[in-house]
């Protein structure tokens, strides 16, 4: 007999991915569900999938196992967010107004603004306050669904609040209960000082910063804004096969604004995700397709932006990449951290379907930060990261868009949000 900690009982519709694995192109129409479903789990991972009749036959709850019942909910895997800019310091409203008159943003970051105005005001803020910060915005991706968020550095262009960055990651992996899956991004802009001495630059970041990132086991990922006035793709090529001899997994940032081939080098250096490419073109599309890179999109920034064009999600489908999902949350191009939000922007600017929308946030986002053997899926043997929302069915997710569906969100097996108010680690339900 199978032993349970925890048991959800008589679930209305249970959905899942289409598979445990990450899935390509036409493959991401499908999903699994199930009615009237029975899930449990023991230690916080899943143990059984199934209805009332298996589970009595194969399964056992514990003595003090916690039953909850499921029938009033529509129940998914928690949203995982494989992009985000999260420990920054300040804000850029001023800059978004501008936005709003017309002024784009590769003119602002030449007045002095963009990512190096974020630079100056994390450097400036301390690490408990930049912990603090964290914490509040970790709060709100939870309320909307997000169970595990990759995290980068890249506003501090130094050593000092590169490793600040990064600790304070650390500090609020090991306090709250969103998992946290930090990337090393140091190359995210060219600071003053090095300005015309790119590489010079690099080899800063090779020497100086990434040795102690990873010693100290500070992040899993290397990162590196490959796009015309930052990194060039030979530059960005060198880097990252550097950082890889150092053992940091690729990631970058390809095809935003512009089209350099990023995507090609993406796919060639076997990356583990490309981001953004918004101005992929056809015959990047083609390398990738046959890669087993990840193609993040993040719709947020067109829409934060008003660039009036998306990534091309549908020929990027058509041609079986894999293809996933994130909000790209940062203080200048999306000041969004709703994966909700995300899933909808997809459905209704970027021609997914609610089934191809609900695997780019699950299956394949857990797969953009290797994470698809854990996460991403109500399978066994995988965390118990759950949402349960009070809707008829999950189609409804789509067609009603600007509520708010989370009920309750588990993660790892243990309540966090309970009645959309944040709950203690005790279960007592004290908002925090």
């Amino acid at each position: 007999m199978i032993d349970v900690d925890l048991l959800i009982r008589d679930i209305r519709q249970l959905v899942n991915p289409g598979d445990c694995r990450p899935l390509r192109g036409d493959r991401m129409g499908a999903l699994r569900v199930l009615r009237q479903a029975w899930l449990a789990s023991k230690d916080g991972l899943v143990v059984f999938l199934g209805t009332e009749r298996e589970f009595r036959e194969q399964c056992r709850l514990e003595d003090d196992a916690r039953v909850i019942d499921g029938a009033p909910f529509i129940a998914m895997p928690g949203f995982v967010d494989p992009h985000t800019h999260l420990p920054f310091g300040g804000t850029r409203q001023d800059e978004f107004g501008l936005k709003l008159k017309g002024i784009s943003y590769q003119e602002i970051a030449r007045r002095g603004g963009g990512i190096m105005n974020t630079v100056r005001r994390t450097r400036e803020c301390s690490r408990e306050e930049l912990l603090r910060i964290c914490r509040v915005r970790a709060d709100a991706m939870l309320l909307s669904g997000t169970t595990t968020a990759e995290a980068k550095s890249g506003y501090g262009l130094d050593r000092e609040t590169e490793i600040k960055q990064l600790e304070v990651l650390a500090d609020l992996r090991r306090q709250h209960p969103l998992e946290i899956v930090s990337t090393f991004m140091g190359a995210h802009e060219v600071p003053e000082a090095y300005k015309g001495r790119n590489r010079d630059f690099l080899t800063y970041l090779l020497n100086e910063v990434a040795p102690i990132v990873k010693e100290r086991k500070l992040a899993e990922f290397a990162d590196i804004f490959c796009e015309d006035g930052y990194f060039s793709v030979a530059e960005t090529a060198d880097y990252l096969e550097r950082m890889a001899d150092l053992g940091f997994k690729k990631k970058l940032h390809a095809d935003e604004f512009t089209s350099n081939g990023a995507g090609s080098l993406a796919a060639r250096l076997s990356a583990v995700s490309a981001e953004h490419l918004i101005a992929l073109t056809d015959p990047e599309i083609d390398d990738l397709a046959s890669a087993s890179t990840v193609c993040v999109l993040l719709p947020g920034v067109s829409f934060f932006l008003r660039l009036g064009k998306y990534a091309p999600a549908r020929r990027l489908l058509d041609r079986q990449a894999y293809v996933a999902l994130g909000t790209d949350f940062n203080p200048g191009s999306s000041m969004i951290s709703s994966m909700l939000l995300i899933f909808h922007l997809a459905v209704f600017q970027m021609g997914l379907t609610i089934e191809e929308a609900l695997n780019a946030v699950t299956i394949n986002a857990a797969a953009a930060i290797d994470r698809a053997d854990t996460l991403g899926s109500l399978d066994p043997g995988k965390s118990l990261d759950l949402l349960l929302l009070d809707i008829p069915d999950y189609e409804y997710l789509a067609y009603h868009p600007g509520i708010q569906p989370i009920h309750t969100v588990l993660k790892g097996g243990k309540e966090v949000i309970r009645a959309r108010q944040r709950i203690d680690g005790s279960g007592t339900g004290a908002v925090q």
